[in-house]
C-alpha cells in the first residue's frame, strides 16, 4: 500500500514539473506568418511563364554585374532580383529562373534567397505596395490607427489586395524612419508623420493617379523637430572646455 502510494505521488510530482516545464512565459498571442514558402504551380505562376529583362533593365544589370570580379558575380543575386521584381511587379519562378541563369548559378541557389528575403513578394501585390511599420516607435506614435484606416478606406485587410489591383497591405517590422513615424512606404518612397486623415488623402490620390510628395506630410523637412530646436542652441564651445587647468 505505501509503495502503491509513492509511486501515485512521484507520477503526479512529476506531471506536475512536466506541465511547469511547457507554461508559456507570455499570454500574447503569436502570429504567425500567412507565407508558404514552398512554390505551387498556378496559371499566373509556373516555370512556363515568359520573363526576360527588358533593354532598359538589361543595361543596368550589366552594370550592376560590372561591379564585381567575374568570378564572384553571383554576388549580385540580391540587387539582380531587386531589378527584376521591379520590372515585373513581383518575383515570380520564371523571375527567379532567369536572374539564375543570367548569373549562371543554380536555380536553388536564386530560391534559397528568394525565400529568405521577405522583400521579395513572391505572390502578385498590387500597383501599390503599401507596408505599414508597426515595430515599436511606430506603434507609439498610432501606426494600429493607420492600418484601421486603410482597411476601412480600402475595403481589405491586412495581406490582401484590392479588386482592381490597385492596392496590397501588409504590415513590416522597422522601415528605419522612427523619428518620422507612423510611417508608410509605397512601393519605393516613404510617407511619413502620417495621421489618419492624410493617410486617406494620399491613398485617393495615389487612386486618382494625382502626383504625391514622398516625405514628411507633416510639412517639416526630413526629420527636424516639430517644433522650436530644441539642441545646439548655442555656440559650440571650444577646446579645454571643463578641462583642469593643470592639465
Amino acid at each position: 500500500m505505501f509503495a502503491r502510494t509513492k509511486l501515485a505521488a512521484l507520477g503526479n510530482a512529476a506531471r506536475s514539473t512536466q506541465a511547469r516545464a511547457f507554461r508559456p512565459i507570455s499570454t500574447c498571442s503569436v502570429a504567425r506568418s500567412s507565407a508558404i514558402f514552398v512554390h505551387r504551380d498556378t496559371p499566373e505562376n509556373n516555370p512556363n511563364t515568359p520573363f526576360e529583362f527588358d533593354a532598359r533593365s538589361l543595361v543596368e544589370a550589366k552594370a550592376i554585374i560590372g561591379k564585381y570580379p567575374p568570378q564572384y558575380k553571383k554576388a549580385a543575386m540580391i540587387p539582380l532580383l531587386h531589378l527584376a521584381q521591379k520590372q515585373n511587379g513581383w518575383t515570380s519562378l520564371s523571375v527567379m529562373n532567369y536572374v539564375a541563369k543570367f548569373l549562371e548559378v543554380p536555380p536553388m541557389r536564386v530560391y534559397e534567397v528568394a525565400t529568405f528575403y521577405t522583400m521579395f513578394n513572391r505572390s502578385p501585390v498590387g500597383k501599390y505596395f503599401l507596408q505599414v511599420c508597426t515595430t515599436t516607435p511606430c506603434e507609439l506614435c498610432g501606426a494600429s490607427k493607420i492600418v484601421e484606416t486603410i482597411e476601412k478606406h480600402l475595403g481589405i485587410k491586412v495581406g490582401e489586395t484590392t479588386p482592381d489591383k490597385l492596392f496590397t497591405l501588409v504590415e513590416v517590422e522597422c522601415a528605419g524612419a522612427c523619428i518620422n513615424a507612423p510611417v508608410i512606404s509605397v512601393n519605393d518612397d516613404y510617407f511619413e508623420d502620417l495621421t489618419p486623415e492624410a493617410t486617406v488623402s494620399l491613398l485617393d490620390n495615389l487612386k486618382a493617379g494625382k502626383p504625391v510628395t514622398p516625405g514628411p506630410v507633416s510639412g517639416r523637412r526630413n526629420c527636424e523637430p516639430l517644433g522650436a530646436q530644441t539642441t545646439l542652441t548655442t555656440p559650440p564651445t571650444g577646446p579645454g572646455f571643463m578641462v583642469r587647468e593643470d592639465l
